[in-house]
């Protein structure tokens, strides 16, 4: 079997399990492990922000910037499931309605992120505080892209 072959029959089986995942995870569940996955990227950012305005700990910031890079990149696209559009019971939602219908520009956004959180990640092993300074403003802006165009205001 060649290369190609073998790199095609693993990412069907890589999208048959994400949507097989995302099938058995009720809707607000998908919901709320988006939200813990967000806010614990929040967090995250939060502390390298704290360490670029105060004392830096370039292991902090290292462990934060790995967190990040390993959330945007555990397939948390499965956990915008059908259903996930809207409020479920107590269970509410931000996004808008248009993120639904915008799979590409969705996608194009998603990966923008995934690269600067994977640069940051790697920048930030270096130690290099203005590095961190400069990567971590691209996975701001790449946050707010997403948040502009498709989070409503509470």
């Amino acid at each position: 079997m060649n290369k190609s072959m073998v790199r095609a029959a693993f990412g069907i089986l890589a999208l048959s399990l994400t949507t097989l995942a995302s099938a058995q995870v009720k809707p607000e569940d998908q919901i709320r492990y988006r939200q813990a996955g967000y806010s614990f990227m929040s967090w995250n950012m939060g502390k390298i922000k704290a360490n670029l305005e105060g004392t830096y700990n370039k292991d902090q910031v290292a462990a934060a910037a790995n967190a990040i890079a390993g959330i945007a990149n555990s397939g948390m696209g499965a956990l915008y499931g059908p259903g996930t559009d809207k409020a479920i019971g107590n269970v509410k939602t931000r996004v808008k309605p248009e993120f639904f219908k915008e799979g590409d520009n969705v996608g194009k956004i998603a990966r923008e992120f995934n690269a600067a959180a994977n640069d940051l990640a790697k920048v930030a092993a270096s130690g290099d505080a203005a590095a961190v300074k400069t990567a971590f403003g691209k996975v701001g802006e790449t946050c707010k892209s997403c948040h502009d165009k498709y989070r409503m205001e509470d």
